[in-house]
């Protein structure tokens, strides 16, 4: 019932000041197509937002927690995850696995997933079907009842789901040991699923006392988009929704923070099961939330000129023009509550080997640093992210995501969609600046993922195993 939420970043198209408000592509056009959101909130503290889209009679429904992994206890890593399976077992109205099933018997489709920040629950139904998927969630949302035997079960299929994706992953392994040394302090450095000790030492009571203290409506927030209006999704969720009584006061989301970095960190992993080697490198970065003004959406556009696609500067000096790397790129994850992170990558071309292609990725990043980016590149940055906003905004689930995700975290409405004009207000000079201050070694974290000749290769002269003397 699960599926790792990725966060997908936007940025922006302005081809300068006059192009830009005539161009298809513009973040002028881009705002004038965001539909016509509305919001209203129950007297239970649930929060509402409500995207209309007439063109079918289908609609998409979602219910973000303001609950993720990052808020867990200490030694309970897993179980925000842990008991989102669980939500899909009995409760006063449904027998256990009966939510899923009567979805699919209406025709619809539903999952749920859990990130740091958020856990959410989505259904894509037809709309006359929508109040019965809504009396089903506000049902659940107070109403689970667990049978121990089914959570033990749950807990071994969790236990199973880590040793499938992380235990026997070498990349997932460098990942989450090269978190742990970015976040050594704050709880963005366990992994969502969980640590496998702590996952196997969970029980019905913990998640029972997880659910009691995060699932109440006014720890949530409903999004409905698709072929409704404002007035029907009111009327039905005050039907259903409102009928639970507002929950325990929901307490300040605050997590430990990191000490400030003092010195780039380095991992290398070995792992015999690695097909190649590969190169990662880290940084802490602000997100959306706590980026100063301006600062994320230069970030976006920074990484999208640097790292993303075939025409970023990494790919292409990497990969077409030294034939140093088979692969290389990068992404900016931009949607944290308490940070973001920028992520780069790259995997040696035969012949070559990871510290070749990590001295041409730091000649590229020290290139920008210094000398910063083009026009040309950053028009070309933002008329290919605003061309991804436009494409998106097609789709409701996607329309569902984006207002979901920017709520869940403390934006508004109107913060979500004021992007495509701050967007449009970034300049060169913001670029060169946030790659001066982010793009700071200091802040870094390197990986290295080791095949077992690779790792013997890459050892000093000096580290190499003895001869044998006998």
């Amino acid at each position: 019932m699960s599926t790792r939420a990725v966060t997908k970043s936007l940025a922006v198209l302005t081809i300068g000041a006059t192009v830009m408000l005539a161009s298809p592509l513009s973040p002028a056009h881009a705002q004038s197509i965001a539909p016509q959101v509305g919001e209203f909130r129950l007297a239970n503290g649930m929060h509402a937002v409500v995207i209309p889209d007439r063109r079918a009679p289908v609609v998409t429904h979602m219910v973000w927690y303001r609950v993720g992994a990052a808020d867990e206890p200490r030694g309970k890593s897993g179980i925000a995850h842990f008991l989102e399976h669980l939500m899909f077992k009995a409760t006063e109205k449904l027998p256990s696995g009966e939510f899923s099933k009567t979805v699919a018997r209406l025709g619809g489709q539903d999952n749920a997933f859990t990130s740091q920040d958020a856990t959410a629950y989505h259904q894509q139904i037809a709309k006359e079907r929508l109040e019965q998927l809504m009396a089903m969630e506000a049902d659940r949302m107070v109403n689970l009842r667990l049978a121990e035997a089914e959570v033990l079960t749950e807990r071994d299929v969790i236990i199973e789901e880590r040793r499938s994706r992380i235990e026997n992953n070498p990349g997932s392994i460098l990942d989450e040991q090269m978190n742990q040394a970015l976040y050594p302090n704050h709880t963005y450095g366990v992994p969502v699923i969980g640590f496998m000790h702590e996952m196997a030492q969970l029980s019905r009571a913990d998640a029972l006392g997880f659910y009691k203290q995060h699932y109440a409506p006014n720890n949530a927030i409903l999004v409905v988009s698709g072929d409704v209006t404002v007035d029907e999704v009111k009327a039905m969720a005050e039907r259903t929704y409102g009928t639970v009584a507002t929950g325990p006061q929901i307490a300040v989301r605050a997590r430990p923070s990191d000490p400030p970095p003092l010195a780039p960190r380095r991992i290398d992993y070995v792992d015999a099961r690695a097909g190649k080697p590969v190169l990662r490198r880290y940084y802490t970065a602000p997100s959306y939330v706590t980026a100063a003004k301006g600062e994320a959406e230069a970030l976006d556009l920074l990484l999208k000129i640097a790292s993303s696609g075939s025409t970023s500067r990494l790919y292409r000096r990497l990969v077409v023009e030294q034939k140093i790397a088979s692969n290389a790129g990068g992404y900016y994850q931009a949607s944290g509550l308490d940070s973001g992170k920028i992520a780069l990558y790259a995997v040696p071309a035969d012949g070559h080997t990871l510290d070749d292609v990590e001295r041409a990725l730091d000649a590229v990043l020290e290139e920008i640093r210094t000398g910063g980016v083009t026009q040309a590149e950053l028009d070309r940055a933002r008329k290919s992210y605003i061309a991804d906003y436009v494409y998106e905004s097609d789709s409701q689930v996607a329309l569902a995501r984006r207002y979901g995700w920017g709520l869940v975290v403390g934006q508004t409405v109107a913060d979500v969609e004021s992007w495509p004009t701050n967007l449009g207000k970034v300049t060169t000079a913001d670029v060169k600046a946030v790659a001066g201050r982010w793009l700071d070694i200091k802040r870094s974290v390197t990986g290295r993922l080791l095949p077992e000749a690779s790792a013997a290769a890459a050892k000093p002269a000096n580290q190499q195993a003895p001869a044998n003397r006998s």
